[in-house]
């Protein structure tokens, strides 16, 4: 009676027999290997603006007559912009004219008397002072006459009015601004710790405007200011070199993507993708790093400047030639075997 119940002591012991443990899974990562950082890639947007700009002003007060051109109008050298009413002017031109030509009357007639020594050099003298004076008065209300009317000093465009005909203005007063219709200079903003690049001669720039995609126009440093009226950062002017002006239409207002090409100031500094940084939850910044072993250990690091569009600088806690994971950071953990894709 008791044979029947071998077999199941077997099969009940059998079974609690511990399995042997499966090898852990090595996990597959993608690495770089760390390189010198180089020049630092940096961009910023960046805007054409004229090379000639000149806001035009009457040099005296009166009544507008006309302004013949409207915003966005191109002009020729020379070419009629705006006109104030010469009615006062030319009155004073008229009475100007008519003392100048007595004052020459004179002038002669004396010269005719002390020919024949019937006036005194004196007199003669005084006629000719009261003719140059004359003569000064006169030319200055012709060149009043002319102030009436404002022409262009150089061909381009009518960027804005800022008055209507028959507005009374003053002498000095915004009448409207011409601009050059090409451009060769382009302007940026450039934040406060970027300045310091500015003064080192091998950094250099590049410019690709929106209405010519993958064009870079090499541009060199025109100048920029070291003061700053806001926080917005530093204005910085540069200018394109060698630019076809037949083929490349580049007008002011155009957008465009300016690329600063810098040392970085650290010598040791290395680069890598943001990919690599690995920053907890409870503070500090890391990477991971592939020993020989092929086995993972962590590195504190000390960022530098972000520049490109996905990448970092490390100034320190890297050396060139390691092996960084770029992928699966948050996964790994110390001294954890790894398998590198290729």
């Amino acid at each position: 009676m008791r044979f029947p119940f071998v077999p199941f002591l077997l099969l009940v012991f059998g079974g609690c027999h511990p399995r042997p443990a499966e090898p852990a899974a090595v996990r597959p990562v993608k690495v770089v290997e760390a390189s010198g950082a180089g020049f630092i890639r940096k961009d910023f947007a960046g805007m054409a603006t004229p090379d000639d700009a000149v806001t035009l002003a009457f040099k005296l007060s009166g009544q507008v007559a006309d302004i013949p051109v409207a915003q966005g109008e191109r002009v020729a050298r020379g070419a009629l912009l705006a006109e104030l009413n010469p009615r006062d002017v030319e009155l004073q031109v008229s009475a100007t004219r008519s003392a100048f030509e007595e004052a020459r009357s004179q002038q002669q007639r004396m010269e005719r008397l002390l020919a024949h020594e019937a006036v005194s050099r004196q007199e003669a003298e005084a006629a000719q002072t009261r003719f140059v004076q004359a003569r000064s008065i006169y030319e200055n209300a012709l060149d009043l006459l002319k102030d009436t009317r404002l022409r262009a000093p150089f061909p381009g465009v009518i960027e804005a009015t800022y008055v209507d005909s028959y507005q009374q203005v003053q002498a000095g007063q915004a009448i409207l601004r011409l601009v050059g219709p090409h451009t060769t200079t382009v302007k940026f903003t450039m934040p406060e710790r970027g300045l310091s690049s500015l003064a080192d001669t091998s950094t250099r720039f590049e410019v690709e405007f929106d209405n010519y995609r993958g064009v870079r126009f090499a541009a060199q440093l025109k100048d920029y200011a070291r003061t700053s009226s806001d926080a917005s950062g530093f204005p910085v002017s540069l200018r394109l070199s060698d630019v076809d002006t037949v083929r490349y239409d580049i007008s002011p207002g155009m957008s465009c993507t300016v690329t600063m090409f810098s040392a970085d100031p650290v010598p040791d500094a290395v680069s890598l993708p943001l990919s690599a940084i690995y920053a907890p939850t409870g503070g500090g910044t890391y990477v991971w790093i592939v020993g020989p072993d092929n086995r993972v250990a962590l590195h504190e690091v000390t960022l530098g400047e972000l520049f490109g569009s996905d990448r970092v600088v490390v100034d320190s806690g890297v050396s060139p030639g390691d092996r960084v994971v770029t992928a699966g950071v948050y996964r790994l953990q110390p001294d954890e075997e790894v398998r590198i894709l290729q």
